[in-house]
């Protein structure tokens, strides 16, 4: 169980990887913007866009999914409920919440 230090702790890291994450995908968001056909590219560069841009989509999936998680940690942050496993019940380990504070299970349950 974390304690009242590491939990005001882990509360400013949500915080700045929620800033971070959002910065990014804005960044995907312009990155995964539509190549207009229009545009005077050659063939070979028109499909490199393309490709370019289904990776970058993936990115911007998992990003909105790690800022969906960041933010519903953030706000049960307070919850008695909020560093235990929704699997086993158990403690999740201080350490595994401040490298993914998005983590709502323990290391033996994810």
């Amino acid at each position: 169980m974390i304690n009242f230090e590491e939990k005001a702790q882990l509360k400013a890291l949500i915080q700045r990887k929620i800033k971070q994450v959002e910065e990014h995908i804005s960044e995907l968001e312009d990155l995964t913007r539509p190549v207009a056909p229009d545009v005077a590219i050659g063939r070979v560069s028109r499909m490199d866009a393309i490709n370019n841009k289904s990776v970058n989509e993936a990115a911007l999936r998992q990003a909105r999914e790690k800022l969906f998680g960041l933010k519903h940690a953030l706000g049960n942050i307070e919850k008695p409920s909020f560093g235990i496993c929704t699997r086993c019940g158990n403690a999740i380990a201080a350490g595994r919440l401040m490298v993914r504070p998005e983590s709502t299970k323990c290391m033996h349950c994810s």
